[in-house]
């Protein structure tokens, strides 16, 4: 308006200012921000149209921990709400229970995996098993195999896949599934002197590491895509997988994602 007013009217700035009741520096200011805004504002379109169940946290973490921008939060925030990519969260109805006790957290690599099954079904109607492990130190997911059926052999032939590259862990924590408390597997495991460490039947929260990987993965993963194969999966599942490991930060372990603290360790 004060603009306007001087180039129709011809009147002094001082004059302007003062009738409109703002300050000359007011008059003055002009932003020196608005190209990085728009760089901060092209960042945030791409990785919420790349990773759709991304959230503000995870875009901030992602842009200054893995990218290395300096942006402020607050600045990030505030463009992010602009562009209204704030994703639509239902509140969960809360039960009160007694804490259970924190988990142990591993010092080192390879202390202690944890594995855990999924479920879900392909475009056809058929069910299909994914077996999850993940390294409880820094949070790393080693595998996610996709099948049809998943039997003591399977769970052997994946762990042992992951072995050759990993190396071997001292523990392995799971449930009571009838896949793990198999002779087979118990018989592979002292082969190797690794321990399997069961949970209490019917207390998931003993295995809290793998099912907080397993909800993360059907949020970013399996809720999104309809499967017409088990290949199809498998691929979207390495895909995804690496992303996980490599890009997506994760809150449990500073905001990082868990490759870059293996690098650090």
């Amino acid at each position: 308006m004060a603009r306007n007013a001087i180039n129709q009217h011809g009147v002094s700035i001082r004059v302007i200012c003062r009738s409109l009741g703002i300050s000359a520096s007011c008059y003055h200011y002009r932003a020196k921000l608005s190209g990085e805004n728009e760089q901060v504002a092209n960042w945030l379109l791409r990785l919420t149209e790349t990773h759709k169940r991304w959230g503000f946290g995870l875009c901030f973490l992602y842009l200054r921990n893995v990218k290395g921008f300096n942006w402020n939060h607050k600045r990030v925030y505030r463009i992010y709400r602009e562009l209204e990519l704030n994703l639509r969260v239902k509140p969960k109805r809360r039960i009160k229970r007694d804490k259970p006790d924190a988990l142990s957290v591993p010092v080192a690599v390879n202390q202690v995996w944890s594995m855990d099954f999924m479920s879900d079904s392909l475009a056809d109607g058929r069910s299909v098993r994914t077996f999850n492990v993940i390294d409880d130190y820094n949070r790393e997911g080693l595998a996610i195999d996709v099948d049809l059926s998943m039997p003591s052999a399977r769970v052997i032939r994946s762990l042992e896949q992951v072995i050759e590259w990993r190396g071997k862990p001292a523990a392995i924590r799971c449930d009571n599934g009838p896949e793990y408390i198999s002779n087979e597997l118990i018989t592979w495991a002292n082969q190797h002197q690794i321990t399997i460490l069961y949970i209490q039947p019917g207390k998931p929260t003993q295995n809290a590491y793998v099912e907080r990987f397993n909800r993360t993965a059907r949020h970013e993963w399996l809720d999104l895509h309809m499967f017409e194969s088990v290949e199809q999966a498998q691929n979207l599942a390495t895909d995804w997988l690496w992303i996980y490991n490599n890009e997506r930060p994760n809150m449990a372990i500073g905001g990082v994602p868990p490759k870059q603290l293996l690098g650090a360790a």
